[in-house]
């Protein structure tokens, strides 16, 4: 079934370790759970690019996999084009680069920042979503995304990390120091992924209900065939799955 729906997200300073701010994010985003993985989703896609992804330019950010057993084995995958179960690299661009946030801190910015300002898409893979935050901040990253004119679109922790915050059930790796669940914060919304998903046996509605109940925020649960698109503050589903909104 496809699930179209709109909901109006308040435009106002959200609560985070960073500096942005919804309201001076230019990007539009495209939330996934899994990928470009369906026609609506891949529709939601060419939409928000304003033209064919055969004409467009694309960065893929493989980093927060490398906290995950499977890091090594899935970064290749994904970046190659051969991980079906969530689509991103492989759609028919017209280039696709590799941004690796772990290398960036070691450059000069004038190698990179060029680069990601000239994207048409910023491709963020999954994994741990505070590993993926602590990079997006240790390499600048996260300080630059709120001017960029690219399309972000985020699978998973990819698109958690947008989040204020992720749950304590999502907590994995944690950086020096310690840290909480706390993200980016450029939507005022939380993500539970990978609703009911095949061998993930804690990621039932059940569980989702309980983790939303702990947060003071409204927040998603989403199967793989869910995206959440967002722009200039308002959230529409995109959806041939199912999905549960919960009201804070």
């Amino acid at each position: 079934m496809l699930v179209l729906l709109r909901l109006s997200v308040p435009r106002a300073r959200l609560a985070g370790p960073t500096t942005t701010d919804l309201g001076r994010a230019a990007m539009k985003l495209l939330l996934t759970d899994s990928g470009i993985i369906n026609r609506s989703i891949t529709d939601a896609l060419v939409d928000l690019l304003g033209k064919p992804i055969a004409e467009s330019s694309a960065l893929y950010v493989p980093t927060a996999i490398y906290a995950k057993p499977i890091g090594a084995e899935m970064a290749y995958r994904t970046i190659s084009g051969q991980e079906p179960r969530a689509p991103m690299t492989e759609l028919g661009w017209k280039s696709v680069g590799v941004l690796e946030l772990t290398a960036l801190p070691s450059l000069d910015r004038e190698l990179w920042v060029p680069k990601v300002r000239e994207a048409d898409v910023l491709l963020v893979g999954g994994g741990d979503p505070l590993y993926l935050h602590y990079w997006m901040q240790q390499s600048g990253l996260a300080e630059l995304l709120p001017s960029l004119d690219a399309v972000y679109v985020g699978l998973s922790a990819g698109s958690m990390v947008m989040t204020p915050r992720i749950g304590a059930s999502f907590v994995g790796w944690t950086p020096p120091g310690g840290s909480d669940d706390t993200t980016l914060g450029l939507v005022d919304f939380a993500m539970f992924p990978h609703l009911d998903y095949p061998g993930m046996d804690e990621n039932t509605m059940a569980h989702a209900e309980q983790w939303a109940a702990e947060l003071p925020i409204r927040s998603y649960a989403t199967d793989n065939q869910t995206a959440l698109k967002v722009v200039d503050g308002t959230v529409e589903v995109i959806s041939e799955g199912h999905w549960r909104l919960f009201e804070a």
